[in-house]
């Protein structure tokens, strides 16, 4: 697996100047990719039903090509180590299917999970699959907001 990870490629340059954006959508199930990527898009394009393929939808956003890849989900808690080999190679496939690489890779992630220190290997271990360069275009993009009621993020994230 570690082969097909040294392959990758992302995209480089200014994203000002960028006539198109290429953003893959990575995290576990029921995480918010598919309501992240209408977002993005601007309509709905994205099923919430899972699925074991990566999706990839195109559109265009204030004059500009956006291509989005939505990568299945894990289950929550579910160690890379024991996923199939095909599970694998299809969150491999979702850097390789916009190519020549994605501009951002969006972790996208509940905040509504109770613990993030049992999350964090298993989050580690899911995006070293895409080599080690996918933490320069990573983004975290944090879902279920309304969760937090009134707690702050920064109170949330020093539990």
């Amino acid at each position: 697996m570690g082969s097909c990870s040294s392959h990758l490629s992302y995209g480089s340059g200014d994203a000002h100047h960028l006539p198109e954006v290429r953003i893959v959508l990575l995290g576990c199930r029921k995480a918010g990719k598919s309501s992240s990527g209408n977002t993005i898009l601007g309509r709905d394009e994205f099923t919430s039903w899972t699925s074991t393929e990566c999706v990839k939808r195109h559109g265009e956003v204030a004059g500009r090509k956006i291509t989005v890849v939505e990568a299945p989900g894990w289950q929550r808690n579910n160690a890379v180590s024991n996923s199939t080999e095909s599970f694998k190679q299809e969150i491999v496939l979702s850097v390789a299917t916009c190519p020549p690489g994605p501009h951002a890779v969006l972790l996208v992630l509940r905040l509504d999970v109770k613990s993030w220190k049992s999350e964090k290997n298993v989050l580690e271990g899911y995006l070293n699959l895409l080599g080690d360069d996918v933490w320069n275009h990573t983004i975290v993009l944090f879902t279920f907001g309304d969760s937090l009621r009134d707690t702050t993020l920064e109170q949330y994230m020093g539990r």
